[in-house]
């Protein structure tokens, strides 16, 4: 009877290390993305295998953010980190220090040939607004543009800067599927034991992008190509515009904070009324101050909010990329449709 207690006794402690064991390894992956709209992809191809969270919430502005302790706690904890580049990102480096993380990173847009600037980074003293969209590839040399140093938490000055190259690639449907293949990569390899469950999703979730990106193509095809222009609040649609042939005349650069003089606005003005253009567009992360005037001066119509840098709110409907893609044309359609 003694031995057959001490055989019981063993087993019930092999069986409770065995849960144990299982129970952390069915933890979910802890992964932190830099913002909204990345943070929706890896939900998607994450599944309920990871803990996603992002640093920039919905309807965040990426260009004017400022990191919070509660940030660095939060990916002090992560076992994994998913950014977009391309210079998008200018807080982060002082986030990473500051939360001390070593860890894996993936980069959303990597193998991703950038458009570059047509005017550089965020200058707009000489900045011509007339876009072809026909943009050559943004190469090494490129300079960096400088903001005006803020201070940030600690009372330090930094600067928002911004290359001349375009981060804001995933609004085309095409370059997508890039950013799904590197994060189902990163999260392959941070989790390996769950690699195929990761293809499986990411595969799944091309076919969707793919199948959005064919029903767009189809839709715009009820407008005509000389009539596809209109004005957006920054420089955030040249991608989407390269892909379906629509031109996106800026009121200011690649940053949301940036100001336009008052030649860049004149010049706008004037070409909306000579080009006739119908439409102009507000932000959901922009102010829609400017957006109003420019459209008193020039008689076009305010067509509504396209979301560019970041995701609704959940239950808006935008609250995931492809939502936010679908709404973007949807608000497009509707405002340039004969």
């Amino acid at each position: 009877m003694k031995m057959r207690g001490m055989y019981s006794g063993r087993m019930v402690l092999a069986l409770g290390l065995l849960a144990a064991s299982l129970s952390v390894q069915a933890e979910p992956l802890r992964v932190v993305s830099s913002f909204s709209i990345l943070n929706d992809m890896v939900k998607e191809i994450g599944g309920d295998k990871v803990m996603a969270s992002t640093i920039v919430p919905a309807n965040g502005d990426a260009h004017s953010f400022e990191p919070r302790p509660s940030d660095a706690k939060t990916l002090a904890k992560a076992q994994l980190l998913v950014v977009n580049g391309l210079e998008f990102e200018s807080w982060l480096p002082r986030l990473q220090q500051a939360a001390g993380y070593k860890g894996p990173q993936v980069v959303a847009t990597e193998g991703i040939t950038p458009l570059a600037f047509e005017g550089g980074a965020d200058d707009h003293a000489d900045h011509d607004h007339d876009h072809d969209h026909d943009h050559e590839p943004a190469h090494d040399h490129a300079q960096d543009h400088e903001h005006a140093p803020e201070k940030d938490h600690s009372g330090h000055e930094h600067s928002h800067q911004h290359g001349s190259q375009d981060p804001h690639a995933w609004q085309s449907l095409d370059l997508a599927q890039i950013y799904v293949r590197n994060i189902s990569k990163g999260l392959e390899q941070a989790d390996p034991a769950n690699a195929q469950y990761y293809q499986g999703r990411a595969k799944d979730y091309a076919q969707r992008i793919q199948e959005l990106d064919d029903s767009i193509k189809t839709r715009l095809q009820a407008v005509p190509v000389d009539k596809r222009k209109v004005i957006t609040s920054h420089d955030a649609f040249s991608y989407m515009g390269k892909a379906y042939n629509i031109r996106f005349i800026p009121l200011v650069g690649v940053s949301s904070q940036a100001e336009p003089s008052a030649r860049d606005i004149a010049q706008i003005i004037q070409q909306a009324r000579s080009e006739q253009i119908q439409a102009i567009f507000v932000e959901n992360t922009v102010s829609a101050k400017l957006v109003e005037q420019v459209a008193r001066e020039t008689g076009a119509k305010v067509g509504g909010t396209l979301y560019s840098d970041a995701l609704g709110v959940p239950g808006s409907g935008v609250d995931t990329y492809l939502g936010m893609m679908r709404s973007n044309t949807d608000q497009l359609i509707k405002a340039l449709q004969p």
